[in-house]
């Protein structure tokens, strides 16, 4: 059981690598933090306008959520709680992703991580949840109305494709931590006030 704390420490300290932060240093950029939403993720790193960065950014947040849920299905597999400490390793990626322990507790808001988790738990979860942002986004240009109904959609797709098992649960609780980080976007999207994305040279 220490082990499995350990473990799932290990997890949150993995979350707690913010790619939109790293990156942006590495790349001589502003902290994220600093302009636009001053949310540390892919979408508003883009509006730095080095789409190289924002990319990076994305793809790293998104393998660090698949990479730990692949790692602990491997060693815990044969442990009678594996797909339950599985589940909460998920969980605390996305924490980690959105109160990362290196950066003051300030970091995204977990869209990417989370899709990174349900890729882990079951690939056409996380195509379905990819498919949605994309063609919300499509259609209205706004990012956190996109990620807002990936999110509310994200257990509905994980209950029809798992049932009611612990991953199942695991979504329940992300799309919870998502959606409140969301608070500010959901209370300008009900006001009108929500702006659309715009590329930088827009």
């Amino acid at each position: 059981m220490n082990q499995s704390y350990v473990a799932l420490f290990i997890a949150y300290c993995a979350g707690s690598l913010s790619f939109a932060i790293i990156v942006s240093k590495f790349m001589k950029l502003s902290d994220p933090r600093s302009y636009g939403s001053h949310n540390a993720g892919a979408t508003n790193v883009m509006r730095s306008g080095n789409k190289k960065a924002a990319l990076l950014t994305l793809i790293g947040d998104l393998l660090k959520g698949t990479i730990v849920v692949l790692v602990f299905k491997h060693f815990f597999s044969n442990n009678i709680d594996g797909q339950t400490i599985t589940a909460l390793a998920g969980v605390l990626v996305v924490i980690g992703h959105i109160y990362p322990v290196f950066f003051k507790f300030k970091g995204g808001k977990g869209v990417a991580t989370a899709i990174g988790v349900m890729l882990g738990f079951n690939p056409i979860l996380a195509l379905l949840l990819a498919v949605t942002w994309a063609v919300v986004f499509k259609i209205s240009k706004i990012s956190s109305l996109s990620a807002l109904i990936a999110t509310v959609l994200s257990p509905v797709y994980a209950f029809l494709l798992m049932g009611n098992n612990t991953y199942f649960g695991a979504t329940l609780v992300i799309a919870f931590f998502v959606l409140y980080k969301h608070k500010e976007n959901i209370f300008r999207l009900f006001s009108g006030q929500e702006h659309k994305f715009k590329k930088p040279q827009e």
